[in-house]
């Protein structure tokens, strides 16, 4: 089919072929886009890379020079689906951070991102920008890519011709391409080598400091228990008398630093599956459930290792749990395993990982457990089931979707962001897609609390937020590519001056107030204007100048807030800058 195809165009070049097929199938269009986009973001230059969302952005402008017409509701589709698992991740912090003891981090991600709204709103007066290159700058400095959705909605909605919307929304993605490098370049050096120097710390210093008091350690060396240190199994033949017709609650209870578990018993010839009440006996051979470190340290207290397959040879579960149960919220975890009725409920299992609002927590002896948690066991199958039991719903592996979930939040947060409040003679609405975000809060708490529906595997939130927010900018990047040339040369070289003051001067203002009136511990600071900014880069970046994986205790709430807050900052900023005109 192919030859005759051609042999009727002779003149017709293979670029010619292209174009034609990407204007009459504009869906080809986008997914070049995103296919270009994922390869430019994954490029590394000195350990920088762009990223997909800015990779998909420039794909679609360069491919939008083919003058491509894409539909709107295609972004707008992707953009819902993204604002709602934004808001689902983060509905459990968002709503943590409502309580008191979380005001430090709610009181310093307000002054950041009221910052950020001022400081825009006050550079467009002064460099005259128009409101869609001051709703740019906003998106791109303080890298909050949801910002170009909501104020383009806003810029609709506004009395002034088709004409004029359009220019203004290709505005948008100009000016957030420019300040976006910019920001983010400035930002994630900014933070850990100036932040620290404002307060007058060393940030290494204080990640020991503080590593000392919440591990109970002081000898600890740099850094944190690391979740991923394995758990081992291994046989021992008990000879050690002081040892023998102890019970086993009773050998358990003996390490003062170290959990140990004896799983099972060989005694003459038979396995027995122990109870806390059974004594041990001289010779019997036990099998031992610990840290690896923990048996090389302590294995001589026993007696000789031995090779018996058949005495290790038991299930040994690892799974995720959803923690849903209030009486655990709050409780580090130190109390936990040390006070009952808790301790005899997590006998024989151990915490891996600890992840928060898909952040990984640190684990330590003070770390507080919140509801919405997702804790990674491991131990024996009859083990993890109990202490399931307790912390609330097991996160099975699964490849399904709660669609019925899904569709209904976007529906009715669709229905609930429509409605409108007329401030200064303009309609001000939280849009559709703003009520998909805050109806993705809503679910997303809901989720954690009743954690039998709702569920949303990790690879399909994968799909729904990083490639519902690269298809949506890539659709923003194909609609302006063929006004972006000449946008940014409007716009001038003044936007990379005011994009890093941009960036710098909130965090800046936020790193002083967060040290010297909310005195904060300067770790927690600096992760907590990470989430502020919703800039997961920068918290890297800090984790690796502290040595410590400790700021990220700082950042869930504030990235939860955060995203919220600098997501509502686009209509507003459209507002503020429409009054008078």
């Amino acid at each position: 089919m192919l030859r005759p195809f051609f042999a009727e165009r002779p003149s017709r070049t293979a670029m010619d072929y292209l174009v034609n097929a990407l204007r009459q199938n504009p869906e080809l269009a986008v997914f070049l886009a995103l296919a270009v986009g994922f390869g430019i973001g994954q490029v590394k230059i000195a350990g920088f890379s762009l990223g997909t969302v800015v990779g998909s952005l420039f794909a679609g402008v360069l491919i939008g020079q083919l003058d491509i017409k894409i539909s709107p509701l295609v972004k707008t589709v992707f953009f819902d689906l993204f604002l709602f698992t934004t808001g689902y991740k983060v509905g459990p912090q968002f709503f943590r951070g409502l309580k008191r003891d979380a005001f430090s981090q709610m009181a310093l991600t307000l002054v950041l991102c009221t910052t950020c709204l001022i400081i825009a709103f006050v550079a467009a007066k002064i460099f005259g920008y128009d409101i869609g290159t001051a709703a740019g700058l906003l998106a791109g400095a303080f890298t909050e890519s949801t910002v170009i959705g909501t104020a383009g909605d806003a810029i609709n909605r506004l009395a002034i011709t088709a004409e004029a919307k359009t220019v203004l929304q290709n505005n948008i993605p100009v000016a957030y391409a420019v300040t976006y490098l910019v920001g983010t370049t400035a930002v994630v050096w900014f933070l850990p080598k100036v932040g620290p120097k404002l307060m007058g710390v060393n940030l290494k210093d204080e990640a020991r400091k503080m590593q000392a008091q919440v591990s109970g350690r002081p000898e600890a060396q740099p850094g944190i228990i690391s979740p991923s240190r394995s758990f081992d199994v291994r046989a021992y033949r008990v000879m050690n008398e002081q040892l023998v017709n102890k019970t086993i609650a009773t050998l358990e209870a003996m390490p003062q630093e170290a959990r140990v578990f004896i799983q099972r018993i060989r005694r003459e010839g038979a396995i027995i599956e122990p109870e806390p009440g059974t004594a041990i006996r001289h010779g019997d051979v036990i099998a031992v459930m610990a840290r690896a470190e923990v048996l090389v340290e302590r294995s001589s207290v026993i007696g000789p290792e031995v090779d018996d397959k058949q005495l290790l040879d038991f299930p040994l579960q690892v799974l995720d749990v959803v923690l849903t149960n209030r009486c655990l919220t709050g409780q580090p975890l130190a109390e936990l395993v040390k006070s009952e009725p808790w301790r005899s409920q997590f006998r024989g299992v151990f915490l891996r990982k600890l992840t928060r609002a898909g952040e990984e927590i640190p684990v330590t002896a003070s770390t507080q457990l919140d509801r919405g948690d997702v804790l990674s066991l491991v131990g024996a199958k009859r083990d993890v089931n109990r202490a399931v039991s307790v912390i609330g719903y097991a996160d099975w592996p699964s490849s399904a979707t709660d669609m019925i979930f899904v569709g209904t939040g976007i529906f009715i947060g669709g229905l609930i962001g429509l409605l409108s409040v007329t401030i200064a003679g303009l309609p001000i609405t939280l849009t559709a897609s703003g009520g998909a975000l805050i109806m993705g809060l809503v679910f997303g708490w809901l989720r954690s609390v009743f954690p039998a529906f709702g569920r949303i595997p990790e690879a399909a939130m994968w799909v729904f937020d990083t490639v519902g927010l690269s298809v949506f900018i890539g659709v923003v990047g194909l609609t302006a590519g063929p006004s972006f040339i000449s946008g940014l040369q409007k716009s001038g070289i003044s936007l990379v001056f005011v994009g890093l003051v941009a960036a710098i001067l909130p965090h800046f203002v936020a790193i002083l107030f967060g040290r010297y009136v909310l005195k904060m511990n300067p770790v927690i600071l600096l992760g907590a204007c990470c989430g502020a900014g919703t800039m997961t880069a920068a918290l890297r970046a800090v984790q690796d100048e502290a040595d410590s994986k400790l700021p990220a205790l700082g950042y869930t709430v504030p990235y939860a807030v955060g995203n919220i807050l600098l997501t509502a900052w686009g209509p507003v900023i459209v507002v503020l800058l429409s009054v008078g005109k």
